[in-house]
């Protein structure tokens, strides 16, 4: 996990820096290669922002100390990818029986759990009584309660010392819900493990979790990014983020039954970063119109409650949004996310790290947008990883 030799270090833009981490399970260490090779630019999120696996990585960067993120970070990871140990001869010598360890890493992982995170319930869900959590889920997740609560110090997440929001889904209603230190500090009202869990407890692998009498579930049921959240609690600040996603919407075109599969997990967990950017854009856009109007009025209209009212509706912060995607290797397959094996979790984070170091060589991407620009976003996109602006 250390493999990568880091580039010299930049300064980054004076702007809030947030970090947006996607669903993706297994592909989560994709995220914490990251976030280690961002610490060495100076990096340190005011606010981070996650959705199942991206909260658990969250919560374990917001509630420890700087120095000691990536150590905690790579606990877990070891822990967690440390259940199927079994590395074959073959492994590599080529695509096809790399491909075939994977799927056999992720069957073991399937049929036993992995430490720390979830185990198999005994006996199996359709022997519970109906209408008990037992019946309700393959795996219990008890494990992943016991080591949040070791990994993550909550007093200081509730202490303010990083911003932290989480999402998930209501089970019952439907509706999606944001848990956040800040808000919830304006209620006298705490962020806990049970939070966290929530926004990874994807069905029907992992039971609901109860929150105030409402049961949710992962977030990433009804949106696997927190990015438009950010947009919209963050109008003031200018704001600085990179959003690290595990699936990427674009990809080949699939010639087989399991490359459909990942295709359309793919295509499903997929953020959909341009058109959520896409539309904040327009908003921007808006609002920029708004202004320049209201200055083209004369004064006496200037002072209309309604003018007054567009007026400060329409103020606004400039957004950089550095966008990176892990992308699948050609011998990875629609279990890639719930591969825990520790080969697979090593490559995951090294790859994190060069894709960051790779994207920091554009030192453009850290400057304030330019005049007339209030929201830009760069990608790492194709086969070289040339990068876009959009």
């Amino acid at each position: 996990m250390n493999s990568v030799n880091p580039a010299p270090a930049t300064t980054p833009a004076n702007a809030q820096r947030v970090l947006v981490l996607q669903g993706g399970g297994a592909l989560g260490s994709y995220q914490a290669g990251a976030y280690q090779a961002l610490g060495h630019f100076d990096f340190e999120p005011d606010w981070v922002a996650g959705i199942s696996i991206g909260a658990i990585n969250a919560a374990i960067i917001a509630g420890n100390e700087p120095s000691k993120r990536i150590d905690r970070l790579k606990e877990f990871w070891g822990m967690v990818s440390s259940g199927a140990p079994w590395v074959p001869v073959p492994i590599t010598k080529g695509d096809r029986e790399r491909s075939l360890y994977n799927e056999t890493s992720a069957a073991l992982i399937a049929t036993f759990g992995t430490p720390g995170f979830f185990t198999p319930r005994v006996p199996p869900a359709p022997l519970w009584p109906k209408g008990s959590p037992e019946a309700q889920s393959f795996y219990d997740t008890t494990p992943l309660r016991k080591t949040l609560e070791r990994l993550v110090d909550f007093d200081r997440i509730n202490d303010l010392k990083c911003r932290l929001s989480v999402g998930a889904v209501g089970v019952t209603t439907g509706n999606f819900r944001y848990f956040d230190n800040v808000e919830f500090n304006k209620l006298g009202k705490r962020l806990g493990p049970e939070h966290i869990m929530a926004s990874g407890a994807l069905p029907p692998g992992f039971p609901s979790i109860v929150i105030d009498g409402e049961h949710y579930w992962d977030g990433g049921i009804a949106s696997n990014t927190p990015l438009d959240y950010v947009l919209d609690m963050e109008t003031v600040k200018d704001l600085l983020i990179f959003q690290v996603d595990l699936f990427s919407a674009r990809g080949p075109l699939p010639h087989t039954m399991l490359e459909a599969a990942e295709r359309e997990k793919d295509i499903r967990f997929s953020s959909r970063t341009r058109m959520n950017t896409d539309k904040n854009r327009q908003i921007h856009n808006a609002r920029r119109a708004v202004r320049d109007l209201i200055d083209k009025l004369p004064d006496h209209l200037k002072n209309d409650p309604s003018a007054v009212f567009l007026s400060e509706a329409a103020k606004e912060n400039t957004v950089t949004v550095v966008h990176l995607i892990y992308r699948s290797k050609n011998y990875e397959s629609g279990s890639k996310d719930y591969d825990f094996s520790h080969v697979a979790m090593v490559e995951h984070w090294e790859a994190g790290v060069r894709d960051v170091h790779r994207s920091m060589q554009h030192e453009d991407w850290l400057e304030r947008p330019q005049s007339g620009e209030t929201m830009v976003t760069y990608d790492l996109s194709g086969e070289e990883n040339h990068p876009t602006k959009e």
